[in-house]
């Protein structure tokens, strides 16, 4: 195949410069691959998944490593157990002799980082990949790691107390029920069932989300998202090469991101405002809002957090996340989102994976979606919050 040309600014003067940045502001979804997503890959290292992804996301497109501008990674050094972990991992990144950047945060805010620099015209095409191996870490040590060190941390404070706090406050204000939030992490399961591309060996109804154990009151083990093994990977381009290489791309047009106050105690426990401020930029600058989107991929570390976090993107009103689960104006998770399924350092990467699939090949779906809204979360009970809108 003849090599495409993608040097953004070749032989143009300071005028034709800021033209073609002008119209060269899209960036598109060209391809996307991930690894099945599981409770353990006991029998792969990192470097298996990372490398399996990187040679399964250039089928197709009519590309090669060679042609890629940058990689970035998001990966943590805390699960991986070293400091510095991308190091080993730069081969199966594709990443020798490359510009390679890590960003220790979900894989959003490295599809983030990777937007800008295509949309400033210092790049072309990128490859962003993400993964995580949770099963070889003590999770829970993890999230302990990431809070206040003298107080809170030898307390044993982390996620899953966060979390119950949470959800004890949101149930006691809007009155939602456990059996409720059980019927919805159910639905979940379910979804991810249908969609496919996660190791699951049973659906639990909600009875037996009930009947799990309890992990911080009113939450069972169930409610919140479960840690999951895998990667992801994805390849962005510039609008013209998007179009060239895609036949049907998805184009990032709006992005946000906002962070909360690293303590819990000082935040707004009712709502998650990181997330409304990250929303409100993402919107503002795609230049229309939440009532316009025909779906949204959404990422939570329980179940009223997906709730808030619904909320918080404007797709219902506060206190009413719940309602619109089942609205048919628009689809939530239809892949399931992080419930089943969460990569910790790559959900939010998962969740624009899954939202560029569904408007870009919309058929299995029997809808013809064209706006969609994705979250991605990091830090302690959602502090930080990275929302992309989509369109084709």
């Amino acid at each position: 195949m003849e090599r495409l040309s993608v040097s953004p600014w070749r032989r143009v003067g300071s005028a034709g410069m800021r033209k073609q940045q002008m119209a060269l502001s899209k960036v598109g979804v060209v391809a996307t691959a991930q690894t099945e997503l599981r409770p353990a890959w006991s029998n792969a290292q990192h470097i298996d998944l990372i490398s399996s992804v990187v040679t399964s996301v250039f089928k197709g497109t009519g590309l090669t490593i060679d042609d890629v501008d940058f990689v970035i990674d998001s990966g943590s050094d805390v699960l991986d157990g070293r400091s510095i972990s991308n190091c080993g991992f730069l081969g199966a990144l594709g990443a020798h002799h490359k510009e390679e950047a890590r960003v220790e945060e979900d894989g959003l805010w490295g599809a983030l980082y990777g937007v800008n620099k295509i949309r400033s015209g210092a790049s072309s095409i990128g490859l962003i990949v993400a993964y995580s191996k949770p099963s070889e870490s003590a999770v829970d040590l993890y999230w302990n790691s990431q809070v206040e060190p003298f107080y809170q941390r030898p307390v044993g404070f982390g996620q899953r107390a966060a979390s119950g706090i949470q959800a004890q406050r949101y149930l006691a204000s809007t009155g939602v029920t456990q059996q409720e939030l059980a019927a919805l992490v159910s639905q979940r399961w379910a979804a991810a069932a249908a969609n496919g591309g996660i190791e699951i060996d049973e659906i639990p109804d909600a009875q037996a989300v009930l009947g799990s154990d309890e992990s911080a009151a009113p939450l069972t083990k169930l409610m919140l998202s479960r840690p999951v093994d895998g990667a992801v990977a994805m390849l962005i381009a510039r609008e013209d090469i998007a179009r060239r290489v895609s036949r049907n791309p998805a184009f990032i047009t709006g992005m946000g991101t906002s962070l909360d106050s690293h303590s819990y105690a000082e935040r707004d426990g009712g709502q998650l405002v990181s997330a409304q401020k990250a929303a409100a930029m993402a919107y503002r600058n795609a230049g229309w809002t939440s009532a316009e989107a025909d779906l949204a991929e959404i990422s939570a570390s329980s179940v009223v957090g997906e709730l808030m976090a619904i909320e918080a993107l404007g797709l219902a009103e506060q206190g009413k996340g719940l309602s619109v689960t089942q609205s048919e104006k628009i689809v939530i998770n239809r892949s399931g989102g992080a419930l089943p399924a969460d990569l910790i350092m790559a959900t939010g990467l998962v969740r624009l994976a899954e939202a560029s699939r569904q408007l870009a090949q919309p058929q299995p779906y029997g809808t013809a979606p064209s706006r969609a809204i994705v979250h991605g979360a990091g830090g302690v009970c959602m502090q930080n919050n990275c929302v992309f809108t989509l369109e084709v």
